[in-house]
């Protein structure tokens, strides 16, 4: 649910992390320039470690991203969504507030653009912002009754067919009850934050983050008549894995797991909620307008 805090400058955030995408040509010098606007704001600066490793910012305190959340009060990451969707699984599980600026593409949940963010970061971090907390999925895969993997996603979980093989055979339960024994090329089962990520892209709605349910979304089925559909979080969805060739599980698409005839992937409502910080009067309207170029074309009044 979003929730909106009022301005309280006895909110501003004295310690500062940094988690960058550092693989993109240049981020050492804009992460550094980043790192002294903080510094020269008075906030303690920490670094992510692999950040720091990768971009020499060797002037400012490092921390693992596990250990963020004991000595930091809000994290910065910068990049695109999959830098986000890679450090908010873990800071969701210390409850750190995190601060979203864009170097990506599309950046659903990176929506600060970090051209002219110094504006935009400045009262923020002085208290003046709009908090928001996103709902995660915790996966597992069971093979003969016994857990083999398990995983967080803030996105999806994403079930697909091997490169191999055709179709796969999926037999879909929500709550104990059978929705749909199904042919496809897969299934995602997407939160209301991955609804405009590859459940998009494959037909399914787009969610407002203040729904407590979630998309599932068939890939290419057999039979035109399998759409998506968006239910209850509240239930755990229990796909068990028919006949498939060379099939695989992926969540948030950063991890993967095969998948064997007789599998099941076992999705519920995750115990931790990623809490995002966004500027004052931030709309998640705006956002899909924005990023969805929804308003070309259209003549103003």
């Amino acid at each position: 649910m979003t929730q909106i805090d009022k301005p309280n400058a006895s909110k501003r955030f004295g310690s500062v992390a940094i988690v960058g995408k550092y693989q993109v040509t240049g981020s050492g010098e804009a992460l550094g320039k980043l790192a002294r606007f903080l510094d020269q704001r008075g906030h303690q600066v920490c670094i992510e470690d692999q950040t720091a490793q990768n971009t020499g910012l060797s002037a400012y305190p490092t921390l693992a991203l596990s250990q963020m959340g004991q000595r930091c009060d809000v994290a910065l990451v910068v990049g695109g969504d999959g830098t986000m969707l890679g450090a908010g699984r873990e800071l969701a599980k210390q409850g750190i507030p995190v601060i979203g600026i864009n170097q990506g593409r599309l950046g659903f949940i990176t929506d600060i653009s970090f051209d002219g963010y110094e504006q935009t970061l400045a009262p923020m971090l002085d208290g003046h912002y709009q908090s928001e907390r996103r709902s995660m999925m915790n996966a597992g895969i069971w093979r003969d009754e016994r857990q083999e993997f398990q995983a967080d996603a803030l996105n999806d979980v994403v079930i697909n067919r091997g490169s191999m093989g055709g179709m796969i055979e999926l037999r879909v339960a929500v709550g104990g009850h059978l929705v749909a024994n199904q042919r496809a090329d897969g299934l995602i089962i997407a939160t209301p934050t991955g609804s405009t990520a590859y459940a998009l892209s494959a037909g399914g709605p787009i969610c407002h983050p203040n729904i407590n349910g979630w998309v599932l979304s068939p890939i290419a089925p057999h039979t035109l008549s399998n759409r998506p559909i968006v239910l209850p979080d509240s239930q755990t969805i229990e796909i068990e894995v028919v006949t498939a060739r060379d099939a695989s599980a992926h969540f948030d698409m950063q991890s993967f797991t095969s998948l064997l005839p007789g599998d099941q992937i076992r999705v519920s409502r995750s115990e931790f909620t990623l809490q995002l910080l966004h500027p004052l009067g931030w709309s998640y309207f705006d956002t899909l307008r924005k990023k969805l170029h929804w308003n070309e074309g259209v003549t103003s009044f």
